[in-house]
């Protein structure tokens, strides 16, 4: 590929010309770069788009009717390729209802392939010889104009992913694994978006909640509800407000005046002036209604509720170890922790009833199936 300038779009013609040429790719590379890190209500700010000789930077905040892209998402015929795709296609699902068919995943794949290092930059300077400049990792892409230098960041992302998928392509090939990484791409095209919901008893989970005392255990539940409905209102991430850390250290000290809230470290000034006072109140309020019992966390995976199932469980784990560490990659890649700990919930007799575990896939379980089965019946 050629080091030509990256083609910056944000109108009409600059979309139809980009549309034009991807449209008539076999494969094109793909990445987003989002808002996370200053958004409460984060979004797609930039698309960047890799073909032979050509680099295009889609400015989505400037030019927003880019609907016509989904033809190229859903296309089986072009496959689309990314490095650790999951968010991307999350974000792209969620703001844009795109769904997606044919991809190729380079971090997946490297993962398959038993890879030591899987971040893009460490594959592509070990392979390739390039070292990504990584100034930018936590750039605000959300602020116009863009900068030139982030333009050059955000098009090495995609820039050097079609050579990347060519070699690993022939890699897979050679070792036999190109089904498994198109069961796992296949996989990551359906992964839904769901609304992030804030949970008012998350507060348990940080860290220093379980030392405080009922009164100072209320004031946190107060202040990290404080923080949500301000970083709501003013739509910035919350530990852009405060800290966890700052939380519980208010908590624990419970400050009367501002001038105590002000004293405590991590606390910016911005805070006390804006918003020190509503922090005040929320200690008061904890005060007046202590918190006697930590509220059970937020439920993770799936529990196992009964002796039988956590064994099996244990045993799955076990033969899902010895499997990985024979074929030299992480134990997720034989299968991964949701699919054991339904496997185990289940106790399926036949392959078939592998096969109708949503977590656990087809082609995993017809890899797989005889010896999931046999580890489930008590043999090795």
């Amino acid at each position: 590929m050629s080091r030509r300038s990256p083609i910056l779009v944000t109108n009409q013609t600059a979309f139809d010309e980009m549309f034009a040429r991807l449209r008539a790719e076999p494969r094109v590379a793909i990445d987003t770069e989002a808002d996370s890190l200053y958004s409460y209500y984060e979004k797609v700010c930039l698309m960047q788009f890799s073909i032979p000789h050509h680099d295009f930077i889609l400015d989505t905040l400037s030019y927003k009717n880019i609907e016509p892209l989904g033809e190229i998402f859903a296309d089986a015929q072009i496959e689309k390729i990314f490095h650790a795709c999951e968010y991307d296609i999350l974000s792209l699902k969620r703001d844009y209802n795109f769904s997606f068919a044919n991809i190729f995943d380079t971090m997946v794949a490297a993962r398959i392939l038993g890879w030591k290092q899987v971040g893009l930059g460490s594959i592509l300077e070990q392979h390739f010889g390039v070292k990504l400049d990584k100034r930018f990792q936590r750039a605000d892409w959300g602020k116009r104009p863009l900068a030139p230098e982030l333009i050059e960041y955000a098009r090495d992302d995609t820039h050097y992913l079609v050579r990347l998928h060519n070699l690993q392509l022939a890699e897979l090939q050679q070792v036999n694994r190109l089904k498994e990484a198109r069961a796992e791409f296949e996989r990551l095209t359906r992964v839904s978006w769901s609304e992030r919901e804030f949970d008012p008893n998350r507060y348990a989970t940080l860290e220093g909640a379980k030392e405080l005392d009922p009164v100072s255990l209320g004031a946190l539940r107060e202040l990290y509800g404080l923080r949500e409905e301000l970083a709501r209102k003013q739509d910035r991430p919350p530990f852009k407000i405060l800290s966890n850390l700052a939380l519980v250290r208010i908590a624990r000290t419970q400050p009367r005046t501002l001038a105590e809230l002000s004293a405590l470290p991590g606390i910016g000034e911005w805070f006390v002036r804006r918003h020190g006072r509503d922090a005040l109140r929320a200690v008061e309020r904890g005060q007046t209604r202590p918190q006697k019992h930590l509220p059970k966390p937020p439920r993770g995976e799936p529990q196992l509720n009964d002796n039988a199932s956590r064994e099996r469980y244990a045993k799955l784990k076990e033969w899902r170890k010895q499997r990985a560490e024979a074929r030299g990659v992480e134990s997720d890649v034989i299968v991964s922790n949701d699919a054991l700990i339904q496997v185990a919930r289940a106790y399926p007799k036949t392959l078939e009833d592998l096969e109708t575990i949503p977590e656990l896939g087809e082609w995993k379980a017809r890899e797989y199936g005889e010896e999931l089965l046999r580890v489930l019946n008590g043999g090795k």
